[in-house]
């Protein structure tokens, strides 16, 4: 579903990742996984086109999308969550779902106010909530359920499960399950590696804007010198 191929990104003159290269199937979970500061987050935004790519090709559902505007790129079925969150803090819980509202889209499931109500049932409880009055990790489901009412054919998930209660870190690790258990394709980037064994099919480990390990959880469990080498603090 997505091909991201030989990608080179930059700041300015710094470059940030190199020649990076990586795939993610129909119905995968993939994690994209590395210390702060590897490039995760920077990939997403290259896939996105938010920070566009000066060498390489990103392809979703087999159209190049390289160079494409984001919003084109959202509507192609595209939705990124940003670790950022960025919610509307002064609309309610349902005004900022109403906001992410797209018409359904072939292939992909077709949320809608009460099934993500279903998944996120503290969203439910405060669905007349301002923004500005949920809890972190409230925010962070508001803003996935947000990007699902577009609903989008595959997820970038920036850092899910960053800054939030663990009681909160558990139910978005269930959400994510479900999602792919609906047949969702999700690309999240991760520094918790508990996390992630959790909700993903594979890893993709990065490093200096490189990847350094492409393979199933169970591969890089029977293969600790890479976890200790790329991911240990």
């Amino acid at each position: 579903m997505l091909d991201v191929s030989e990608l080179d990104t930059f700041y300015g003159k710094a470059q940030v990742l190199h020649g990076m290269s990586f795939a993610v199937g129909q119905g995968e979970v993939v994690a994209l996984l590395g210390r702060n500061g590897a490039g995760k987050t920077t990939t997403l935004k290259s896939i996105m086109q938010l920070v566009p790519p000066r060498g390489g090709r990103v392809t979703f559902g087999g159209r190049d999308i390289t160079g494409w505007p984001p919003h084109r790129v959202a509507q192609a079925g595209l939705g990124y969550v940003p670790e950022e969150r960025r919610i509307f803090t002064q609309l309610s819980v349902v005004e900022n779902l109403e906001v992410g509202r797209q018409p359904p889209r072939d292939g992909a499931v077709a949320w809608t106010e009460g099934s993500l109500f279903e998944l996120f049932p503290n969203l439910a409880e405060r669905r007349r909530n301002a923004g500005k009055a949920l809890s972190g990790g409230e925010q962070q489901m508001l803003t996935i359920a947000r990007t699902l009412m577009g609903n989008p054919a595959l997820v970038l998930l920036d850092e899910p499960s960053e800054g939030i209660a663990p009681v909160i870190v558990e139910q978005m690790a269930h959400a994510i399950l479900r999602l792919k258990a609906e047949g969702l394709t999700v690309l999240l980037s991760e520094q918790n590696l508990h996390f992630a064994r959790a909700v993903a099919d594979r890893a993709v480990i990065v490093e200096h804007g490189e990847v350094k390990f492409d393979g199933t959880l169970a591969d890089l469990e029977a293969h600790p010198e890479i976890r200790d080498a790329y991911l240990s603090v």
